[in-house]
């Protein structure tokens, strides 16, 4: 005879749990036990009388929506019932199926402006149940609302599906916007060719159609691939033709965007005054569109450039401003990369106990809203902080659940990046052959997915291995390569960074410096 467990009695319990949550636990029991034994008719009746309760509390039923259109904003007016639009779609499933489609609309459109991870389901489910001609643009929502939680692989079989719906309506804006959110998916997942021929596919349909601010907006994700694959002037080339195609026309809500990404370019390149003065710009437009969202993450942007250029105090003051701006707006994405961002300045001003504060802070963030991505690489960052405190174990480990992460969401760029901060760590702790081993794949990865910048940083971290264990002549051949990288995209400041730890590691091991 089997006896039932008494959680009252059982100390594996009553040891860790507090009366409150043994109160909760025998409580949500009963409630699902009472639920399941009402009779099919007698729940659909219960549900539909809290239906019409919540409705009634709330000023009665929200108009049906404008229908779903490809590429469009949402243009859902808010309502009383969005509070509870989660639940009230819960009740039509089971009492109104009719009304099911509308609720899960505002579900999914509320969870879209508040960041709820209920957004992907809901959009998903809406496309079962929808109009026929909405189906394709309920798919690809469903799919960017993936994607934003670091759900790559599962916006791939979403995205297909769109595709052949809109195909087979012989909707060419749907098509396009498949096309267009497909290359995006590839473009994280590291497949930059494949991704750049859907792009181009896609913008073929935006020329034909003669709709110049898709063209626009898709030449600035391009434009994004070429940056990510080293091709900075081609990608410089890509967003000043989007640039001109959103000033012609009158897109400033897109202007503003793509002067963002050129910034970031600018920064990358080594023109600073450029970088700021365009940041700055791009923030004005933001503030004249009312773009909020995009006005924080270009004022965290800007917050890198003069933390970079010397002017610790007032980036840390522009990145806090970024993070109120976050907050206020309910943007926790951008919350968990402004703290991360906050942590990276903490560290160069010699704050360590607050970096791996705030480091835990945005890691907490990153999890709650699904960002997987951006956990992955800020358990690097934190990997990174254990290691210069010393915490060797736990920084391996640490870098292993980075690497588990980037792998797991097919993020092969910050594989190559965190491959290669763990060999750095096998460097320093004297395994030199694991160093190489990590480096060797970690230049594979950054050539596979055109990281100049890293292929040029870990070819210098390949030649101190070598110079190390007494491969002289290889060793200068790598450090020349990769400082030759790093120098062909302008990238200063990590030339002085790596030749200051090369120049140490070397003196530890008793072997000339490499730029000697």
């Amino acid at each position: 005879m089997v006896r039932p467990l008494d959680i009252r009695r059982n100390p594996r319990f009553t040891s860790r749990v507090s009366a409150e949550l043994l109160y909760l636990f025998r409580h949500a029991l009963l409630r699902d036990a009472a639920y399941q034994v009402q009779i099919p008719g007698d729940r659909a009746r219960l549900h539909a009388l809290a239906l019409a309760t919540i409705e009634g509390v709330c000023g009665g039923r929200p108009a049906e929506p404008p229908p779903l259109e490809a590429g469009e904003e949402s243009a859902v007016d808010g309502h009383a019932t969005d509070p509870f639009a989660l639940e009230l779609a819960m009740h039509a499933r089971v009492a109104a199926p009719a009304l099911l489609p509308l609720y899960l609309r505002r579900a999914a459109e509320v969870a879209q402006r508040t960041f709820r991870p209920e957004e992907e389901a809901c959009w998903a489910e809406l496309a079962g149940v929808c109009a026929p001609e909405e189906r394709g643009t309920a798919l690809v929502r469903a799919a960017s609302a993936a994607l934003l939680r670091g759900g790559a692989k599962r916006a791939l079989p979403l995205l297909e599906e769109a595709l052949e719906v809109h195909r087979r309506r012989g909707a060419r804006r749907g098509e396009m916007t498949a096309l267009w959110m497909l290359g995006t998916v590839h473009q994280h997942l590291g497949r930059m060719d494949l991704a750049e021929g859907l792009l181009e596919q896609a913008r073929e349909i935006a020329r034909e159609t003669g709709d110049l601010r898709s063209e626009g907006a898709l030449l600035g994700t391009m434009g994004i691939t070429q940056l990510e694959t080293g091709r900075a002037e081609p990608a410089e080339r890509t967003f000043l033709r989007a640039l001109a195609l959103h000033r012609e026309s009158d897109d400033r809500r897109n202007e503003g965007l793509v002067l963002g990404n050129l910034a970031i370019l600018y920064q990358d390149s080594g023109r600073v005054a450029l970088a700021e003065e365009t940041f700055r710009e791009a923030i004005r437009i933001h503030r004249e569109v009312g773009n909020r969202r995009s006005e924080g993450l270009a004022i965290g942007n800007l917050a890198t450039v003069y933390s970079e250029s010397g002017r610790a105090e007032l980036a840390e003051q522009t990145g806090r401003q970024a993070l109120a701006i976050h907050r206020e707006v309910g943007n926790r994405r951008g919350e968990g990369a402004a703290l991360q961002n906050l942590a990276v300045l903490s560290r160069d001003l010699g704050r360590p106990d607050e970096e791996e504060h705030l480091l835990r802070q945005a890691l907490a963030i990153h999890r709650e809203v699904g960002n997987r991505r951006s956990e992955g690489t800020t358990l690097d960052a934190l990997a990174g902080c254990f290691k210069d405190a010393g915490r060797i174990e736990l920084a391996e480990r640490t870098y292993a659940e980075s690497l588990a992460i980037h792998r797991e969401i097919g993020q092969r760029r910050n594989e190559g990046i965190t491959t290669g901060n763990l060999a750095g760590l096998y460097l320093e702790t004297g395994r030199a052959g694991e160093a190489e081993r990590a480096y060797e794949k970690a230049l594979e990865l950054d050539r596979a997915t055109g990281n100049r910048h890293f292929e040029g940083v870990h070819l210098c971290g390949l030649a101190a291995v070598f110079a190390i264990t007494g491969r002289g002549g290889p060793a200068r051949e790598r450090w020349s390569e990769g400082t030759g990288v790093l120098g062909s995209i302008k990238a200063e400041a990590s030339i002085r960074q790596i030749t200051k730890s090369m120049r140490s590691t070397c003196a530890k091991a008793g072997v000339p410096a490499l730029d000697a």
